[in-house]
């Protein structure tokens, strides 16, 4: 059947600039905390959110939004590979280099974290494959194989940084991807045990693993070591109450939230916001991950499909990690909260996501 081009999905593209809009307002307050100990981090947290993150990143929205989707596929080998580069350039001296204890950015002129690259790199290229095998996938070589090559040699090199949680969402878009191409529900079954049986190495060959587990089945023990995030996380959310204390008015983010513009800035929503903002955000990025599957469904072409899939489930997983963890229902990972939480590399290519699904949104079996 002909395929029509139509303008870009606008209420997708209304739900992301909406998120951007609130992101910007709860990151400046969020920043007064930094700024009272570290006035000179001013001009590095501009530049790096606002102008290589923000500005950077819907300049490249836009440009990737008129790119029709099927040259990824051409290029996404290289991509891959060049991803992979990219990623282990952070164990080379006087490139890459290392904050509170890991090694997840390199320096080239300006910080990149990497991941947030591979992540794409991943996408492309296990979606090309899954195309190019698509009548085999339900196969133990061409699907469970490939799978457990394609996404488990990143995945286990960002173990060693370690970068556990974005490792997590990067498995968790791939598996996806996997899902809607056809995977044997026997493969599902064995990457779960497969999954279960890492867990449980991760837990005696990493401590700082282990006792991330120890924390969440415990929160309440060592309060001022390895649990302290958690606790103040929750005395902030908790301090908010039903509407908050008010803009601009947490006392978490000052001397106490570890990370307020990263990791920890929807405790910050949550102090000063409350449960009302809290939930206005988790809106946003439901209406978002429901938008982005909804146009997924309407796309005929398999690849544009999958791109779709694995991009909107990496918001999600990465949203939904960042908010349980701060809140308490889930493990602490480490991951940043999308289009809010500080980070250039991040925002920028979240936004290169954003553009690639509404250029496939261009596009509509008739």
């Amino acid at each position: 059947m002909p395929l029509r081009k139509y303008s870009v999905d606008k209420i997708f593209l209304g739900i992301v600039l909406s998120i951007l809009v609130f992101g910007l307002l709860m990151f400046g307050s969020a920043s007064l905390g930094v700024l009272s100990k570290h006035e000179d981090k001013f001009y590095s947290i501009l530049v790096n959110q606002f102008g290589f993150g923000l500005l950077g990143g819907l300049l490249v929205m836009t440009i990737v939004s008129f790119i029709h989707y099927s040259h990824f596929r051409k290029i996404a080998l290289y991509f891959y590979l060049f991803s992979i580069f990219l990623t282990l350039l952070v164990f080379v001296p006087h490139i890459g280099f290392a904050h509170g204890g890991a090694h997840r950015w390199i320096h080239l002129g300006i910080s990149i974290q990497p991941s947030e690259i591979l992540k794409y790199g991943v996408i492309f290229f296990w979606g090309s494959w899954l195309v190019s095998y698509r009548k085999h996938i339900h196969t133990f070589e061409y699907g469970f194989v490939p799978f457990c090559i394609i996404a488990g040699v990143p995945f286990l090199i960002l173990l060693t940084q370690p970068d556990t949680g974005t490792g997590l969402v990067l498995m968790g878009s791939a598996f996806a991807m996997y899902l809607v191409a056809g995977a044997s529900w026997k493969d599902v079954a064995k990457l779960f045990l497969l999954g279960v049986l890492g867990i449980i190495i991760l837990a005696l060959l990493r401590p700082y693993f282990l006792e991330r587990l120890k924390t969440f089945v415990n929160p309440d023990s060592k309060a001022h070591t390895s649990s302290y995030q958690l606790q103040q996380s929750l005395i902030a959310v908790g301090s908010g109450g039903i509407t908050g204390r008010g803009y601009m008015q947490s006392v978490q983010k000052f001397n106490f939230l570890p990370e307020p513009i990263g990791d920890s800035i929807f405790s910050v929503i949550g102090e000063e916001l409350g449960i009302m903002g809290g939930t206005f955000i988790l809106g946003l990025y439901g209406a978002l991950v429901a938008r982005g599957y909804k146009i997924a469904l309407g796309i005929k072409d398999l690849y544009g499909t999958l791109l779709i899939v694995g991009i909107t489930t990496l918001f999600f997983i990465q949203a939904f990690l960042n908010i349980a963890s701060m809140i308490g229902v889930f493990p602490l990972t480490g991951v940043p909260l999308p289009f809010i939480s500080h980070g250039g590399t991040a925002l920028l290519t979240a936004l290169f996501g954003v553009g690639i699904i509404l250029n496939i949104s261009k596009f509509k079996n008739l």
